[in-house]
């Protein structure tokens, strides 16, 4: 089956977007691990104490996520990193589909934010078994806010820029043809 040109544009646009932040995201995260790893400590995951101070309102930490977003499903059941895994590939396709199918530059960012940041935790879960999550935001008593990554934020943005793009784009509509 051969590909339009069109449509590899499209497709090309959004994975090397997807590519970049996967990298990006394996990046931050090796660093961190590196960092944070105790001395003598070889398995992973493991468990590190304290924090790295970054801005008065931002630390580094290490958790381990073994749910979805905000740690909701977080337990140590035995097959949530196969059942998350399996669900982030099954919507990251029809993401990648909906990619296929688009020309517009905003949703092609957007599908290639979310893609590649479903991608860099599902690396992490069949690496780990858990995501790596260590950015952590705090200010004064808003110190409730849960740690996450650049995967996470990807998926945020990229779940915002498609919300603005669904309100926002002016489209012809064969519904507006009264």
């Amino acid at each position: 089956m051969s590909l339009s040109p069109l449509v590899r544009k499209s497709l090309t646009y959004g994975l090397v977007i997807a590519a970049v932040v996967t990298l990006v995201d394996q990046m931050s995260k090796w660093s961190l691990l590196s960092a944070l790893r105790p001395a003598g400590v070889t398995e992973t995951p493991f468990a590190a104490f304290g924090a790295i101070r970054a801005l008065p309102f931002v630390d580094f930490v290490l958790t381990w996520n073994r749910g979805v977003s905000f740690g909701m499903g977080n337990t140590n059941g035995p097959w949530n990193a196969i059942g998350f895994t399996l669900l982030a590939l099954v919507i990251g396709a029809m993401l990648v589909n909906w990619m296929a199918q688009t020309t517009g530059r905003l949703q092609l960012l957007a599908l290639g934010l979310v893609v590649g940041g479903a991608l860099g935790n599902v690396i992490d879960r069949l690496r780990y078994g858990a995501v790596v999550d260590f950015l952590y935001f705090h200010v004064g008593a808003f110190n409730w806010w849960p740690a996450f990554n650049v995967a996470d934020s990807a998926i945020c943005v990229g779940a915002v820029l498609l919300i603005f793009d669904s309100l926002f784009a002016k489209r012809d509509s064969h519904k507006n043809t009264r």
